[in-house]
């Protein structure tokens, strides 16, 4: 609001005789006129009125901006800005991310089922199906982020094929959710016999687990991915971890598998589901199937 500015009256010439009277009213006229000059109607000192100009609702000059800005979000004067620039930077970095599972920090944000292995699932013949999501943001595969495990499983390399992010992913997923530890990779795990292999052999509390890890993904990564699809695909890889598990020697012998699906997205991850909702239980005893979801910079895992 701004304060209305009135008009001055024209002044009578002082060389008039108007008497005292004349004089009063002389006087008068010049000190309104003073005061719309000083930018107050008032009549009250310039101090006053500067303060009454900078602000409509009788704020002390200089701070009503600060606090029109400040009342405008709800927020108290002076927290502003630092409230909004933590909001920004937690939505925009994209790098290393906590899950709100409890997952530990590193390559992308993990959320979903995470912290569910216990001894009971890992020890247990009942299967199980459990899905989480790896959101790599703007960051994609950065080399310095995984953890000490991934970082081995991606320098030891694999039996050929382009499965070697999805195989590093996997153990970072695990180790970051479950507490993984990594004993042997792929080329490092000992058979008494040729034939299936699995991809990676890591110990939970002292119980030794193998994984097959795989990709869940169509062609051109984009087209819809039917139920049918993913039923070929999990019938595929269970019928394979019973085979490696009778040809793995008994130095490491583990105790199950999990079946790792890294998903190229929700669609995927839907489909596999409702898949292995249909399977007997000569594909799905004594396995835990995980589907990791990725988003983000993923398509180092499908195109590389």
């Amino acid at each position: 609001m701004t304060l209305p500015r009135f008009k001055p009256q024209p002044r009578r010439s002082p060389v008039m005789a108007w008497g005292r009277a004349g004089i009063l009213a002389l006087l008068l006229t010049a000190c309104a006129d003073e005061g719309v000059e000083g930018g107050g109607s008032t009549g009250m000192g310039p101090e006053a009125s500067t303060s009454g100009a900078s602000s409509s609702s009788g704020e002390p000059a200089g701070t009503s901006s600060t606090t029109a800005d400040a009342s405008s979000s709800g927020q108290i004067p002076g927290t502003e800005s630092s409230s909004a620039s933590t909001g920004s930077s937690s939505e925009s970095t994209g790098t290393a991310g906590e899950s709100s599972t409890g997952a530990e920090t590193g390559l992308g944000s993990v959320t979903g089922d995470c912290g569910v292995l216990d001894a009971a699932v890992l020890t247990g013949d009942e299967p199980g199906f459990i899905v989480n999501t790896l959101d790599f943001g703007e960051v994609g595969f950065d080399y310095e982020l995984l953890t000490p495990g991934g970082q081995a499983v991606f320098d030891a390399g694999n039996l050929g094929g382009s499965s070697l992010y999805s195989e590093v992913i996997s153990f970072d997923v695990l180790a970051r959710c479950e507490s993984a530890e990594l004993l042997k990779t792929e080329t490092e795990i000992e058979y008494d016999a040729k034939g299936t292999r699995t991809d990676l052999l890591v110990e939970f509390d002292g119980t030794k687990i193998g994984v097959s890890v795989t990709r869940g993904q169509g062609f051109p990564l984009e087209d819809p991915y039917s139920v049918k699809q993913a039923q070929a695909l999990l019938e595929d890889k269970l019928s394979d971890i019973p085979l490696s598990t009778a040809n793995v020697a008994a130095v490491d012998a583990w105790q199950k598998q999990i079946l790792h699906i890294i998903a190229y997205g929700p669609m995927h991850a839907q489909s596999l589901e409702t898949a292995y909702a249909s399977l007997g239980p000569e594909f799905t005893l004594d396995t835990v199937v995980v589907v990791t979801v990725t988003d983000g910079e993923d398509l180092f895992i499908y195109t590389e």
